[in-house]
């Protein structure tokens, strides 16, 4: 008897962890096989979430069962979301699972860069100043030298700066520098362009097409019953935050590329000249007869009648010397050959969560279900010694194994994701191992090594520890296994806002993940404020318990306007805890676990207000209603039926939240209720709205014309147009200082047109273009004032930033 050890380069693989095990039916082992005995990779390459072209992805994927992959270069941590209030770090968390959720559905893999989306930037050079363009680059070249594609599709123009996002330019331009540094180049490097890129279709049907290649991608897959684009459409569909949920379609459909690099191939194959068979590998071709005739002969009713073959092949793909197709190559085969067995295995935790000093049971399941010959010879659990079994998997015999007081090593990570464990800057997350740079995420964190003879050869098969349960409404439910501190605490609020020397009162939530937890808690602050009391005891009888105690905070009386922060620390057993726990839940993508530091900031500003009662419409999602709240204000949040002249009469002001004109139904209908209410006296404020799929186009009393403009230079000059005006003077005099530490971009998708009752307020731009006056408009109507503001109040005020209070609050001081 053989033994052959698999190394399953365990951090490349894209099997979610914390998904329900994949059990491949007969047609999806067959699609494997296919996969299996084609030789080629296709790289798709843009800047974000969202921007990869799913029908190229899914036609390379499934139509030349091409190994397909999509760099991102960001994790679209800038971007806005449509379906939550998450922004920044727990944005990207969302997106990098979305992404990973359309790679399970058009078959492609997945990477990334350390670049961290910072927002929009106007043209590459401006990306760069932001990015370490060196760090970008060494992470892109990495990309290649793993992957090691055939063909690389940029998504956008590498020689167009200014005519789109600054990173999508940076995209291109940062392939285009690392193909120059590989050894083995790519045979061919296309654009993916299209009718867009040309300003409309009649000015791309007029265009030279000669060094264009036409692909009719949405080609129809029988085995599937679905067209190309109809899978591509339901991949698409799974970036929910965005809203960008799209329809199928069905009949030919053109996509365009435009080569950069190489020939173009004379027939309709995009890898003409370029061996894709078994051939292709030193020692490949006796493999490739073996998979040949089991995809030539598969049996759709049996598949584990082809197991001796797929055994010999596995042997024969053991001992190449190519280590790079080997790798690729001995992972495919070992999911086929599991899935031909019938094998299933599982490994379940009795605890959702553990602690370093924790024990915990696992479950392990087992079972053969099909005639083949099979043997369970050991099992390896995290660090622990292997365990030998020697157990015959007869045919459909479930085995059972109880494995128990199980401890993680005390050296092991806590769950968290990986590229926010270190301190990143404005353009850069910070990963110290580099094997993890381009990753999309850790899938097996606490693995389990079974080695399992079948038909006389032992395979490793690994698998991470999972937990799951019976959910009334869904039944079984997986969820990630989690490794957290004993205790981990959060403070509320997270932005405390301090309007003169007052002191304030602030609450810690501790939360222990293991029983009996017993320590002390403490403020970390600066020392020229006060904390009292210097620490409170706690005692948590129960796991998951939390117990919330109150500091109250002395500003320092320095009477400028300052911003601190505070820390929360618990000390238990001696050890100092200091992080918070953020889980994500949303039903497309699995939980997500993030550890970061417990922090609050701490801000003293000079705020006056007039005018309490405030009525706000959500819109797509922000914070705007609890941080005014903090400040003084009366804040009620409307529902849409809840507009009504009764309802919103006796309001100081409303304000609606950002993106509501684009995701409220309702308003297309109640905007006329709001108009009348400012007839009435009353002000209404409305924030930024994008100029697509706006629900109707009266979102103002008078003309308003909303563009694309924005000033991504968040400290770009502002000019006051009209000095005098009461908005700058009144309850709080505003001057430039009010301006200084905004964050990532002054404002956005201003309105470019407008009626003569509208007054521009403000003026600025980013360096080298017009002057952008839309971003603060205030129109009287009748007795009140509509007021439309791209400025970004959504990011400023979680952040603290003081002048951004201070100018809306006179926004809502408007008389």
């Amino acid at each position: 008897m053989k033994k052959h050890t698999l190394l399953l380069f365990l951090l490349l693989t894209n099997t979610l962890w914390s998904q329900a095990p994949q059990k491949l039916n007969a047609v999806e082992i067959y699609e494997q096989v296919q996969k299996l005995n084609f030789l080629g990779k296709v790289l798709y390459v843009a800047a974000h979430p969202d921007d990869e072209n799913t029908k190229l992805i899914t036609y390379f994927s499934n139509h030349y069962h091409a190994q397909t992959a999509y760099l991102s270069l960001t994790r679209g941590d800038g971007g806005q979301n449509l379906i939550g209030t998450e922004l920044r770090e727990k944005l990207g968390a969302i997106r990098t699972q979305e992404l990973l959720a359309a790679r399970r559905i058009d078959g492609g893999e997945q990477f990334f860069t350390r670049a961290n989306d910072f927002g929009y930037s106007k043209e590459p050079n401006e990306t760069f100043a932001i990015w370490n363009k060196q760090e970008v680059l060494d992470d892109v070249i990495q990309v290649f030298t793993t992957f090691q594609p055939d063909i690389i599709i940029h998504r956008f123009a590498h020689n167009t700066p200014g005519t789109t996002h600054g990173h999508h330019t940076a995209s291109a331009q940062l392939s285009i520098e690392a193909i120059q540094t590989l050894k083995s180049q790519p045979k061919r490097v296309f654009f993916n362009t299209s009718w867009w890129f040309y300003g409309s279709q009649e000015a791309f049907e007029a265009a030279d097409k000669s060094n264009l290649m036409a692909i009719n991608a949405n080609v129809y897959y029988p085995l599937k019953g679905k067209s190309n684009n109809e899978i591509a459409a339901l991949s698409r569909s799974q970036h929910k935050c965005q809203g960008f949920g799209t329809l199928g379609s069905r009949g030919d459909e053109i996509e365009y590329l435009d080569l950069l690099k190489g020939d173009l191939p004379k027939s309709s194959n995009l890898f003409e000249g370029i061996d894709t068979t078994w051939s292709r590998v030193p020692g490949g071709q006796a493999i490739g007869t073996i998979l040949s005739d089991v995809e030539k002969n598969f049996n759709f009713n049996n598949p584990s009648v082809h197991l001796p073959n797929l055994i010999k092949a596995y042997q024969l793909i053991e001992q190449l010397d190519d280590v790079h197709w080997k790798a690729i190559k001995s992972k495919q085969i070992v999911k086929i050959i599991e899935a031909c067995s019938g094998l299933f295995i599982e490994v379940v935790a009795d605890t959702e969560s553990t602690t370093p000093s924790n024990a915990f049971n696992l479950n392990v399941e087992v079972i053969n279900r099909s005639s083949s010959k099979a043997k369970l010879m050991s099992v390896k659990v995290l660090e622990l010694p292997t365990e030998p079994k020697n157990m015959e998997l007869k045919n459909n015999t479930k085995i059972n194994l109880s494995l128990k007081n199980i401890r993680c090593n005390l050296n092991t990570d806590y769950s968290n994701l990986f590229w926010l464990k270190e301190a990143k800057t404005v353009g850069m997350y910070q990963i110290s191992n580099p094997t993890l740079r381009i990753l999309p995420e850790v899938t097996t964190a606490f693995p389990v090594v079974f080695t399992i003879e079948i038909e006389g050869n032992t395979i490793e098969f690994v698998k991470n520890i999972c937990y799951k349960f019976n959910s009334p409404d869904n039944g079984e439910t997986y969820t990630p296994f989690t490794l957290l501190p004993e205790a981990t605490t959060a403070i509320a609020p997270e932005v405390l806002l301090f309007n003169g020397v007052q002191p304030k009162t602030v609450t810690v939530t501790i939360t222990s993940h293991k029983a009996n937890v017993n320590g002390k808690v403490s403020l970390c602050y600066p020392n020229d404020w006060k904390v009292e009391p210097k620490e409170i005891p706690i005692e948590i009888a129960s796991k998951n318990e939390t117990k919330n105690v109150t500091f109250t905070v002395y500003p320092s009386k320095n009477t400028t306007t300052t911003t601190t922060t505070l820390s929360a620390l618990v000390e238990i057993d001696g050890q100092l805890l200091d992080r918070k726990l953020t889980t994500l839940h949303y039903p497309h993508i699995p939980k997500q676990t993030i550890l970061m530091p417990s922090t609050a900031k701490a801000v003293t500003l000079d705020l006056k207000i007039k005018g309490k009662n405030i009525g706000y419409i959500m819109g797509a999602g922000d914070e705007i209603p609890n941080h005014l709240s903090q400040v003084g204000y009366q804040v009620s949040l409307l529902q849409p039926d809840a507009i009504t002249p009764e309802k919103i009469q006796n309001f100081d002001a409303i304000i609606l939240g950002i993106r509501a004109f684009n995701v409220v139904e309702e308003l297309k209908y109640k905007n006329k209720i709001l108009f009348e209410y400012v007839k009435n006296g009353g002000n209404v404020i409305v924030q930024y709205n994008t100029s697509n799929n706006l629900i109707t186009k009266e979102i103002a009393p008078y003309n308003l014309k909303i563009n694309n403009d924005r000033v991504t230079n968040e400290n770009a000059p502002i000019t006051f147009l009209l000095p005098q005006h009461s908005v700058l003077h009144y309850p709080n005099k505003i001057t430039q200082n009010d301006f200084t530490g905004w964050i990532q971009e002054q404002g956005l998708y201003y309105p470019s047109q407008w009626g003569a009752e509208f007054t521009p307020i403000l003026a600025s731009s980013d360096e080298g273009e017009t002057s952008k006056k839309g971003g603060l408009l205030i129109a009287k109507y009748g007795k009140g004032n509509y007021v439309y503001t791209g400025l970004s109040f959504f990011r400023e005020l979680p952040e603290g930033v003081s002048g951004a209070y201070r100018l809306l609050a006179n926004l809502i001081a408007l008389e």
